[in-house]
């Protein structure tokens, strides 16, 4: 019981849940529009390796953001002439773009920087750390919380932030509609794939933040295939989490508790081949659950139920 609810546990279940959450945010957001973003494990890969060649070239966090953000967002763009303007198949086209990327990241790693498996710089700048001194009279909370990478607080940040706009704004309301009546917002004169290609771009961003904190924030390296399935694990904490941002955080929290858990059990001896399986297994778990609850008929959401904002007050382009 120490192991479980230990500070160190805390601490890690709370690094490791942050690019999950991030990432869920941005499958949360394309799958509002009815798009699965099965490249955000892609995705996620990109924006880390990118991370850490910006932030090798120019000596800054911020730089290595910045690359991460726009390298993601571009490779999304991908996802969406693939998805919306060709109308291919949503999961060929994920698995592809994840194959892609595993590649890709790999030739980068030889062509730029020269080495094979992972990269690694005192060159290279992290992700500042916050220290928040309320936190330091708090037991055992207050140290778990307290010293983490600036993205972990963004995170919760964000899942704020996404819930006021999918539920509380016009933007919301039309990107909710593309996915639940896509027919009647285009009736109303609205263009779904604009919307569609915006929930793509903002999926991609967040998955490029989601990589930067693994890369620069959780560990300060680059190596082959570092995202290991978190990309997945973000997708079933969206679904899990039933398209809700609140949901997505908890069963990201949920799923990084498992991985903090497997770290730290490896040292009571239990072989590492097994306790790796944890965060896995607590996945399938949860998705099995979510499965074999009895659901409910599909519906509108009760804002969808009532009459459209007027084009005049809300005009598209201002809003989107």
């Amino acid at each position: 019981m120490d192991v479980i609810f230990s500070v160190d546990t805390l601490a890690t279940l709370l690094r490791v849940a942050t690019p999950l959450i991030l990432a869920g945010l941005g499958g949360l957001v394309s799958l509002q529009t009815g798009d699965l973003n099965i490249a955000l494990e892609g995705m996620m890969l990109i924006g880390a390796f990118f991370a850490v060649l910006g932030s090798f070239l120019f000596h800054s966090a911020l730089a290595g953001v910045l690359f991460a953000v726009t390298a993601a967002t571009l490779y999304s763009a991908l996802f969406g002439l693939f998805i919306i303007r060709l109308r291919s198949d949503v999961f060929v086209v994920g698995i592809a773009l994840n194959i892609l990327a595993a590649g890709l990241t790999v030739f980068l790693l030889q062509l730029i920087f020269k080495v094979r498996g992972s990269f690694s710089s005192p060159q290279l700048a992290p992700l500042p750390t916050v220290h928040l001194p309320l936190l330091d009279s708090v037991p055992i909370v207050g140290a778990a919380l307290n010293h983490h990478s600036l993205f972990v607080y963004l995170s919760w940040v964000f899942v704020a932030l996404f819930w006021v706009m999918i539920y509380h704004t016009p933007a919301g309301f039309y990107l909710r509609a593309a996915g639940e009546h896509s027919e009647a917002l285009e009736t109303a004169g609205v263009s779904v794939s604009r919307i569609r290609w915006i929930a793509s771009l903002i999926s991609g961003a967040m998955c490029g933040l989601a990589g930067a904190h693994l890369s620069l924030g959780y560990l300060l390296l680059f190596a082959e295939n570092m995202t290991a399935g978190r990309g997945f694990i973000a997708l079933a904490a969206v679904i899990f989490g039933r398209t809700n941002p609140a949901g997505v955080l908890l069963a990201a929290l949920l799923f990084g508790f498992a991985e903090g858990l497997s770290l730290r059990i490896q040292n009571v001896g239990i072989p590492s081949q097994l306790t790796l399986m944890l965060p896995y297994l607590t996945t399938l778990a949860a998705l099995i659950f979510r499965a074999a609850r009895p659901q409910r008929p599909r519906r509108a959401p009760d804002a969808l139920s009532q009459p459209a904002p007027e084009a005049s007050s809300h005009p598209v382009p201002d809003i989107l």
